[in-house]
């Protein structure tokens, strides 16, 4: 996270203190850096450049349109799973043709609205999913194009809610049954099978997980193949890891060295789905501790974040980097963020002020001592944070913040109390 750096015993983050941020526009707050998310893409864009990709950013990662805005600037499709997702893909301006359309349970609308909005391709879950898609593009006079979501029983050894490439989870068709289906598809009228898809899980943090499952994805575009079907898209999905501890996964260029050769054998266009890797690291959540509180042998510091801001913690048990804003000490990596004999550092529960035990930020986490109305900066926290966030315990979800180019804009205000009833009624 190059782009948060602490100088002047304070974190800054291209260029602004966070603090100020903070100062301005309260807390909490996720703040982002720009700059940040363009360099993750281009990253990303030069190691797979030999086989020219189109990516397309996972918007569930984070749906904020001055978040999308940046990546379509830059050049990125969007891989979508909802019909909201679409409207916002399409709200930054996004040329349908670099949108693909996934998820289990696409409704009749949704499918309608992505075939009349001219989108790539569905990634195609089911035979119950590929009969609707054909049958709604029949009473639409279109064709649609469609990849076949394998489910190769591959584990990509990460957390059980977000592995998804198993033959336990919801999620795509195995080889078998996508076999058939690829018959299937030769004999309907309006769906083509045009790719290939398969998504493993988040994050994934080294490569074998990827090999494994090419290979059996390539060998299935073969034999596909060898029936006539004409596949022009091997989409690889995401998962990409980011470095939330420090060391722990690795950079583009080494998924890139064992993905691209698959990629040049299947004789296929690649599309790239990346979402943590493009923004995790691009954002950090600010919260003021309101509390310090010792009880029962143990500190806990309750500040003014909590899990609906914050979810991953509670939901996925993530590891996320705590740092006080000012602090003359930078923000430890590695071993080193557990080790509690450094510089007195005192270990704590960070908990927020949601009425639930599982509402909290980081456990057993040594940290410098803090005292109320401190800044404590969440770190990696710019995916599947404002995303996942929600009005629980009726608390108003946080404020966005966009820093470019020195200056800091907001993108999305703190709700107030009265956002959050405008749409009820007595």
């Amino acid at each position: 996270m190059e782009h948060f750096a602490y100088r002047d015993d304070q974190l800054f983050c291209g260029g602004v203190p966070v603090a100020d941020v903070a100062l301005q526009h309260g807390t909490p707050a996720y703040i982002y850096s720009a700059e940040a998310i363009r360099e993750n893409y281009r990253a990303l864009r030069d190691a797979f450049a030999a086989v020219n990709p189109l990516i397309c950013y996972a918007v569930k990662a984070n749906y904020s349109l001055a978040v999308c805005k940046i990546l379509r600037d830059e050049g990125s499709g969007f891989d979508v799973v909802s019909g909201g997702e679409l409207f916002r893909a399409l709200k930054t301006g996004a040329d349908p043709q670099t949108i693909v359309y996934a998820g289990v349970g696409k409704t009749r609308g949704e499918i309608e609205s992505a075939l009349k909005s001219g989108i790539l391709m569905f990634n195609v879950e089911s035979r119950a999913e590929l009969d609707r898609i054909n049958a709604i593009a029949g009473e639409l006079g279109v064709q649609a194009q469609v990849a076949l979501r394998l489910n190769p029983d591959v584990d990509a050894n990460t957390h059980r809610h977000t592995t998804t490439g198993t033959k336990e989870t919801k999620f795509g068709i195995d080889l078998k049954s996508a076999a058939g289906l690829a018959a299937v598809l030769m004999e309907t009228k309006h769906a083509r099978l045009a790719g290939v898809h398969v998504h493993l899980g988040s994050p994934i943090n080294t490569t074998e997980p990827y090999t494994k499952a090419l290979g059996l994805v390539v060998g299935f575009i073969e034999s596909c193949r060898e029936i006539g079907s004409e596949i022009e898209w091997i989409d690889i999905g995401g998962g990409y890891g980011i470095e939330y501890k420090g060391g722990e996964t690795v950079g583009p260029e080494e998924y890139a060295k064992a993905i691209i050769p698959y990629i040049e054998r299947s004789g296929c266009r690649a599309i790239l789905e990346p979402g943590r890797y493009l923004v995790g690291n691009a954002g950090v959540l600010v919260t003021t501790v309101q509390y310090v509180k010792n009880s029962g042998g143990k500190t806990f510091v309750i500040c003014d974040a909590a899990m609906n801001d914050l979810i991953r913690p509670a939901l996925y048990d993530s590891f996320h980097r705590v740092w006080p804003v000012r602090s003359a000490e930078p923000v430890p990596y590695g071993a080193e963020a557990l080790d509690a004999r450094t510089g007195g550092r005192v270990v704590v529960d960070l908990v927020g002020p949601v009425c639930e035990s599982g509402d909290y930020l980081a456990r057993g986490r040594p940290l410098p001592p803090v005292r109320q109305d401190d800044l404590l900066a969440v770190f990696s926290a710019g995916a599947y944070g404002y995303s996942m966030s929600s009005n629980y315990n009726s608390r108003p979800r946080a404020c966005e913040v966009m820093i470019e180019r020195g200056s800091a804009r907001v993108i999305r205000p703190r709700e107030s109390y009265e956002d959050m009833i405008a749409q009820e009624q007595f």
